[in-house]
């Protein structure tokens, strides 16, 4: 073999073991990083939330720097369906959850552990397809209604129905879980009506289709912000949630100053609406961490007892 062909041979060889190399090398650093971000992220207070209003003092507070990172690293986990972001609770993923109260009392029942921190402002509207032409709850019979089963939506549809004395096998009840979904098949014309909170209720009544019913006029307040107590029985989480509210109030106070419209770069960001819908969305106060009413949680363990 002739000395040029040797040469040639040593250095392939040479760029090759060197390749070999920074791959390894490549694969062990990967695998480092995924494994700090693993236990950072296993460390950190992760809280489940939706594009619903009730889950913005959150968003602001991320957006706001008013979570303590110093003290406290504090993680949104966005999911479209309650059902999903509570799945995550329950299986330990997330430490928290804005999620209703009919929700929290059955995954008590079912053997979660919860701690309500905080009672929230969401409420639903019975809202019907304007092309279907139902302008009163009576008028849904045969129809299909859009809600989430076992959730503040499936007792409220209930409610609606059973104040008429209308028969179950009377109205279809459809679980639509994804919120986004839910309203498209409104504006679609693939559902007679459904159980929306804000802010799809708005972009609902934007297209003119008709509110046959308001969580709010019938005194029910189901919105709550969850933790498992598990979860929060070491000192490290419970300075973390101390965090989690200080940040959530001041959330709170921030949004009553100036307005849900002050904040339409945080709304385009994590609701993906338009601007059209976000100067719709009507005025709205947003309380401190506040426990939810007695009332409430009674009238969830009643619907629940019947199901």
């Amino acid at each position: 073999m002739k000395a040029k062909h040797i040469f040639c041979f040593l250095f392939t060889i040479l760029i090759l073991t060197a390749c070999g190399q920074s791959y390894e090398e490549a694969k062990r650093q990967s695998k480092a990083e995924h494994d700090r971000k693993m236990k950072e992220d296993s460390l950190a207070l992760k809280i489940g939330v939706l594009p619903t209003l009730d889950c913005l003092p959150l968003y602001v507070a991320k957006e706001q720097c008013l979570f303590d990172t110093a003290k406290a690293d504090i993680r949104l986990k966005p999911f479209m369906s309650q059902i999903d972001c509570d799945a995550a609770l329950i299986a330990e993923k997330t430490e928290g959850s804005v999620t209703d109260l009919v929700r929290g009392q059955r995954m008590k029942a079912k053997g979660t552990g919860l701690d309500y921190i905080g009672a929230t402002n969401a409420y639903w509207q019975l809202i019907s397809n304007r092309k279907a032409r139902i302008r009163n709850i009576k008028q849904l019979n045969d129809k299909m209604i859009a809600m989430a089963r076992y959730s503040a939506t499936a007792l409220l549809a209930d409610y609606a129905t059973d104040s008429l004395k209308m028969k179950p096998e009377e109205v279809f009840k459809v679980q639509i879980n994804d919120v986004a979904l839910r309203l498209q098949m409104l504006l679609n014309n693939e559902m007679d009506a459904m159980l929306l909170t804000e802010p799809q209720a708005t972009t609902a009544r934007i297209y003119k289709n008709d509110v046959l019913m308001d969580s709010r006029d019938k005194d029910m307040r189901f919105g709550v912000i969850a933790f498992r107590t598990k979860a929060m029985s070491d000192k490290r989480r419970k300075q973390q949630l101390q965090e989690f509210i200080k940040g959530y109030n001041a959330a709170c106070d921030t949004i009553n100053k100036y307005g849900i419209q002050h904040f339409a770069p945080t709304l385009e960001k994590y609701y993906k609406i338009d601007n059209r819908t976000i100067k719709a969305l009507p005025k709205m106060k947003f309380q401190h961490a506040t426990a939810p009413r007695q009332k409430d949680i009674d009238a969830a363990d009643r619907w629940l007892k019947r199901q």
